[in-house]
């Protein structure tokens, strides 16, 4: 049993080294209620936290930093990390709501 899951976990990882597959994830994570910190921790790490600090022009200790749960990374550097996926940080209304406005 301990194989099965060793193979699935070195799929995965050698799946997300793929940008498209590695966005859908990202999507699917936050869509389950995943922390979008751990879920760009566990891309980062499979496409290799040296490469990807190159292509985002960032030290490797602040991308270490960055997607550390211990650590509050700004909006800014949130979207610098997701910006090779084609994506981006942002709030969007679930409803429509008429708005009070105070006297």
């Amino acid at each position: 049993m301990a194989r099965r899951t060793k193979d699935w976990n070195e799929g995965l990882a050698n799946d997300l080294r793929n940008p498209q597959f590695a966005r859908e994830f990202l999507l699917a994570a936050v869509d389950e209620g995943i922390s979008l910190q751990h879920a760009l921790g566990k891309v980062i790490r499979a496409m290799g936290v040296k490469e990807f600090a190159a292509k985002i022009d960032m030290e490797s200790p602040n991308l270490l930093r960055a997607i550390n749960p211990r650590h509050n990374p700004t909006q800014s550097t949130i979207n610098r990390l997701l910006n090779p996926f084609g994506l981006k940080l942002s709030l969007t209304p679930i409803q429509k709501t008429k708005r009070s406005h105070a006297a």
